[in-house]
């Protein structure tokens, strides 16, 4: 709901156990459905978190023992029939993941959630941590999960441009931001690959702060790409403060998402957004940032709604 000049953004979220002790958070928007355990065809040669693929309404989905995945206890076959698959929709792929027990959904609004501790690592399957019901909870870090057993595609990773494109893009400020480690690295192969020089930062509060500080020098960003889900400030509410602000409003905005749902971009652009790309394609960034450097150098980059009919 919109307060006053902020977009204040809560969302669904899915809490299950991956042990008895241990419970983890998902956002809803990624789970398509959950059902219970079903016998699974085991697949040779497949990683080892791979608990084998199972066929649900009419489509062949791969199953992962997420608490292998992630470094705890292996589900044994004995606990197999107890246990649920939660079917998500993320990173243009559906894939199942095998948990011993589903708690329950609570709303939560993304500004109480905490950024994982710094000691924690880089290696952490965390992008945050709430409290809920006098316990910690941590949000799982899908993409970690994903690339770590699904490794993307090189040629998903770099796009070629011409000389005339580099030189576009390096005459504009770009600011990228996720707090995935994982995105992060992508996001940066992406344009290193093409020679353009950018700045990271991992959370929606220090991108704000950043934005609005480059902007009260005179230098200000001229292209923001952005995570949607985030701890603190997610991607909708720091679009909808840079585009209600007069010092950044003029920048063009792309969120950038593991989300593939259609909600997830109507919201997106709703907020000022002027893409919504589901990760992670390196052309389709690439020249989504191209159609942002030519409408910032006419001078009139369209927010929302009406940059989606023009696009």
């Amino acid at each position: 709901m919109r307060n006053g000049s902020q977009y204040q953004q809560s969302q669904g979220l899915l809490l299950f156990k991956i042990n008895e002790r241990q419970t983890f958070g998902l956002g809803t928007l990624k789970v398509k459905e959950i059902v219970p355990w079903q016998p699974l065809t085991s697949i040779p040669q497949s990683h080892a978190v791979v608990a084998g693929t199972a066929y649900i309404r009419g489509v062949t989905i791969s199953v992962i023992d997420l608490a292998a995945a992630i470094g705890y206890r292996p589900v044994s076959p004995a606990e197999m029939k107890d246990c649920f698959i939660i079917i998500t929709d993320c990173q243009r792929q559906n894939v199942g993941f095998l948990v011993r027990k589903i708690d329950r959904i609570i709303d939560y609004s993304w500004r109480n959630i905490s950024p994982p501790p710094s000691a924690a690592g880089r290696h952490i399957y965390s992008t945050g941590i709430i409290e809920y019901d006098k316990k910690l909870i941590q949000l799982l870090d899908i993409e970690m999960v994903l690339s770590t057993i699904f490794p993307a595609d090189e040629e998903a990773l770099h796009a070629d441009i011409s000389r005339e494109e580099q030189s576009r893009l390096r005459a504009h400020p770009i600011l990228l931001v996720d707090d995935s480690s994982v995105a992060r690295r992508q996001l940066a192969e992406a344009l290193n690959h093409v020679d353009v020089p950018f700045e990271v930062c991992s959370d929606g509060k220090q991108a704000l702060t950043l934005l609005t500080d480059a902007a009260a020098r005179g230098t200000p960003f001229d292209i923001l790409v952005s995570d949607i889900e985030m701890p603190g400030l997610d991607g909708y509410e720091l679009a909808f403060e840079v585009r209600n602000n007069s010092t950044t409003q003029g920048m063009y905005i792309i969120l950038h998402t593991s989300l593939s749902s259609e909600i997830s971009v109507d919201r997106a652009h709703q907020v000022g957004a002027n893409e919504a790309l589901t990760k992670f394609d390196a052309a389709e960034l690439i020249h989504a940032m191209l159609r942002g450097a030519e409408q910032v150098e006419r001078g009139d980059v369209i927010p929302g709604v009406e940059s989606r009919r023009q696009n």
